[in-house]
């Protein structure tokens, strides 16, 4: 039945219907895609849930602010300590900043207007001074601030100092200048390494073509998807998902391709007819592409029960671009294989009744070094990768201050770590407080003599509602400043019927911390739960699923510990976005378990005729260079993201590039292999393939090579 239908997506005249229908559906799609970027939100206040203070925070600070204002700081620095004439100068640059386009009127802590020259602040030392200049330029006024940027420092340069434009206008202006071109970087990056790869794995000069043509087709189409969702359906999609999503589709679908090609090149020695090769192909190889797919599917929509919005749009975001590249993979890629036959394989073209026997491959060799002794085998590297995974001890995922958000220096960073080593606070992003406004007194009071805020401002009240702020004396995205916000927060919930709610910019990311935390413990446990469904499905047995779900984990562990050590002593980096532990998790399990499940599918395939034991053996021969060789193509696609200028990016890359070479190179491998060649048919258990009559690893070792031989 299956292979009825395979072969009608390939015959000799629907494999060109199949041809024409994608190629109407990319031309519908270009246009589209290419829009993506447009509905894109890099805000941190839009990825947080409605639960969290400082969500509610903004909401009661509408009256008193213009949610789209930008505050930018201009710091100036002198070495030598600013001369009055210098200082004179800055004052008058600051007033002519204002003037420029999309500027809005200064205002005070206590909500006056006023020149910027008269909030002008100097440090102690005479050595660094700021001021502050607010932009507005309506809802999509983000994107336009790398320009206003080059125009401040056109307009607003001193001579004799030094200026950085920082605040949250020119951390957001040296955000956009990393993520500019970030698509088409990732994109040609991710394209070159896979053709490399390809290269390498098929060692023809064409056949590469055919996998990136359709995955290139699967990006586009996803991208196109993904827009219409986000422009009218509330999808959030920000620069990082959008980056993840072509390294998802790149990666995960040439691994796909990858195995679908393998199997077809198989058949291609028993079939005369390539499209009935194709078709047995399809029969053979598709189950387990699906199963493999809608494993990654289900793990990226567990995000969506995420609190954090900007996790929760990644969920969709990854499935859409996993679901269309596996209907691209299974439809145009075989179509295109069997349009420009075997030819397309040159210089090895595969012959038809010529057989390459599974036993001469590498895999097949140590298949065969294992078998003697799989128990020391498997206890042996379970115990090597559980040491690996201590160093999980040293991550510090509790969020990045700005100076070490990047993996460069930026002005915005350089800006923020001069005021705060000049003892200047950050005046464009306070403390702020709105409570009711007949207790506004007694939550000024409260917050009196904490540490690290400066004086409060006098309460400003507008519809019962009042405003205090209060500039912090820290970096706002330090630890420190989170520390004041707990403080802030600690204090002024104690003052009755104030109804206090503490926000800005450090509440934010606080409470992005925070709900990335809480995301770590819901999310995990449920990935497991819908992995290990998806593998009891699939191999119709209890005991395999749950060994498969164990050896992920112990790779995932061991992945993110070897990670933890390379950022701290190698890279050098402070710490970890909070999200990265679920971010590598749902990565390496979803698409770890791949691997797994392509070796596992083809170990039930060949258990009916020869037993698990001698199955293993033969489906490790088999499989193992694909798997090996989509492995690499995944892990080369993940690394791509660890050349953006963004510590988040760097570690999600190297760490998920790690756990898949792990999970390909030892734990499929090696780990797996070894407990089916000691446990024999017991895997299976409950279902009726655990038999006993089972021949021992060694005699199944020599059973194969007696086979092939």
């Amino acid at each position: 039945m299956h292979r009825q239908i395979a072969g009608k997506l390939t015959g000799r005249v629907t494999k060109w219907v199949v041809l024409a229908v994608w190629v109407i559906i990319l031309l519908a799609a270009g246009s589209v895609a290419s829009k993506l970027t447009d509905v894109q939100d890099n805000q941190a206040s839009s990825w947080l849930p409605g639960s969290a203070e400082s969500t509610k925070a903004l909401d009661k600070l509408a009256p008193f602010q213009n949610q789209n204002d930008i505050p930018t700081v201009l710091v100036y620095k002198n070495d030598s300590g600013l001369t009055k004439a210098e200082l004179t100068s800055i004052g008058q640059k600051l007033d002519q900043v204002q003037k420029l386009d999309g500027s809005v009127p200064a205002k005070g802590l206590d909500g006056r207007a006023t020149q910027p020259s008269k909030l002008m602040q100097v440090s102690k030392d005479g050595q660094v001074a700021q001021g502050a200049v607010t932009f507005n330029f309506g809802k999509d006024g983000w994107n336009k601030l790398p320009d206003v940027k080059d125009q401040i420092e056109k307009t607003a340069a001193v001579p004799g100092t030094t200026m950085y434009v920082a605040g949250p206008g020119g951390q957001a202006a040296d955000s956009a200048a990393a993520f500019a071109g970030i698509d088409g970087k990732l994109l040609y990056s991710t394209i070159i390494v896979v053709v490399v790869i390809l290269l390498l794995t098929y060692r023809s000069p064409i056949l590469w073509l055919l996998p990136v043509i359709s995955a290139g087709v699967a990006l586009t189409c996803a991208q196109a998807v993904i827009y219409l969702l986000a422009k009218n359906a509330g999808l959030t999609v920000n620069g990082q998902s959008a980056g993840i999503l072509t390294v998802l589709v790149f990666g995960a679908g040439t691994d796909y391709a990858l195995l679908l090609v393998a199997r077809y090149r198989e058949e291609l020695h028993r079939h005369e007819d390539r499209h009935e090769a194709m078709a047995f192909a399809l029969h053979r190889a598709t189950p387990a592409i699906i199963a493999s797919a809608l494993t990654v599917v289900l793990g990226m929509l567990c995000l969506v029960v995420a609190q954090m919005n900007s996790t929760a749009g990644l969920g969709p975001v990854a499935a859409i671009g996993i679901g269309v590249g596996l209907l691209v993979m299974i439809t145009l890629l075989p179509a295109l294989l069997v349009i420009f036959g075997r030819w397309i394989f040159w210089p090895r073209r595969p012959h038809y009744d010529t057989v390459e026997p599974s036993s001469a491959g590498f895999w097949a060799r140590i298949g065969a070094r294992i078998a003697p002794r799989p128990r020391l085998v498997w206890v042996v590297t379970s115990v090597i990768l559980a040491v690996c995974s201590l160093g999980f001890l040293q991550l510090n995922a509790h969020g990045l201050a700005t100076q070490d958000s990047y993996t460069k220096d930026f002005d915005s960073v350089t800006g923020q770590q001069t005021l705060v080593d000049h003892g200047l606070a950050d005046t464009s992003s306070p403390v702020q407080v709105v409570a009711n406004a007949d207790r506004a007194q007694a939550v000024g009071q409260a917050m009196q003599g904490i540490d690290g805020i400066g004086q409060p401002s006098p309460p400003i009240v507008k519809g019962g509602v009042a405003l205090i702020q209060a500039p912090l004396e820290s970096d706002p995205t330090s630890k420190a400043a989170f520390a004041t916000v707990d403080d802030v927060r600690a204090a002024v919930h104690q003052v009755r019927g104030a109804d206090a709610l503490v926000g800005g910019g450090s509440a934010i990311t606080t409470d992005i911390e925070q709900a990335s935390a809480r995301d770590n413990k819901v999310i995990i446990p449920l990935v497991l739960v819908v992995v290990m469904i998806v593998l009891m499905v699939l191999l119709r047995a209890l005991l395999s699923p749950l060994l498969l779900v164990a050896t992920v984990v112990l790779s995932f562990a061991a992945s993110l510990g070897l990670s933890s050590l390379v950022f701290r002593h190698v890279f050098g980096f402070a710490g970890a976005d909070a999200s990265l532990p679920l971010f590598v998790f749902v990565f390496l399990v979803a698409l770890g378990i791949d691997y797994n499940i392509f070796l596992m599918t083809r170990v039930r395939e060949e258990t009916p005729q020869h037993g698990t034991r001698r199955a293993s053996l033969i489906a490790l021969g088999s499989t193992g260079g694909v798997i090996t060789s989509a492995g690499l193509v995944l892990a080369a696609t993940f690394s791509v993201l660890a050349t953006l200028p963004l510590v988040a990016f760097a570690e999600i890359g190297f760490a998920v590039a790690l756990g898949v070479l792990l999970d390909t190179m030892i734990v499929r491998s090696v780990l797996v292999t070894a407990i089916n060649l000691d446990a024999g048919s017991r895997i299976w258990w409950p279902s009726k393939l655990d038999r006993d009559g089972e021949p021992t690893p060694l005699e199944a070792a020599q059973q194969v090579e007696a086979l092939d031989a």
